[in-house]
């Protein structure tokens, strides 16, 4: 049966979807983008986006029991390639070892205008 994550301390969604969604001990994160939950700003910058989506994935993933090693897969959506650079970088840190099956791709424009917005699968 699935069930419904949601937590404040990531940003409520801006449709018709969940932020995360579990089923059968597997975790579908919605695409996650740079906003402060906290202030409703979006972070300057893909270096400083790219920290805050990943705060927000950890923030959907602790609330539903998980950490960011049991996250299997992630795709990244970037508004430039020219930032997978340093997207890479701040991504990196969070999956030091045994780092998780990834796509990245460039498209033409992201909710709110952001740079970067990511979206995550984890399973226990």
């Amino acid at each position: 049966m699935k069930k419904v994550i949601s937590t404040d301390r990531a940003p409520k969604a801006i449709g018709p979807y969940s932020q995360a969604i579990e089923i059968n001990g597997m975790l579908f994160i919605s695409g996650q983008l740079p906003v402060n939950p906290d202030t409703g700003c979006v972070a300057d910058g893909i270096t400083e986006q790219t920290e805050q989506v990943m705060k927000n994935i950890g923030a959907i993933l602790e609330a539903a029991g998980y950490t960011y090693q049991h996250v299997i897969k992630s795709t990244c959506l970037l508004s430039d390639m020219a930032n997978f650079k340093a997207m890479n970088e701040i991504y990196g840190k969070y999956y030091p070892e045994d780092a998780p099956a990834r796509a990245a791709f460039a498209v033409k424009e992201l909710p709110l205008g952001v740079l970067v917005e990511i979206e995550t699968i984890a399973a226990k």
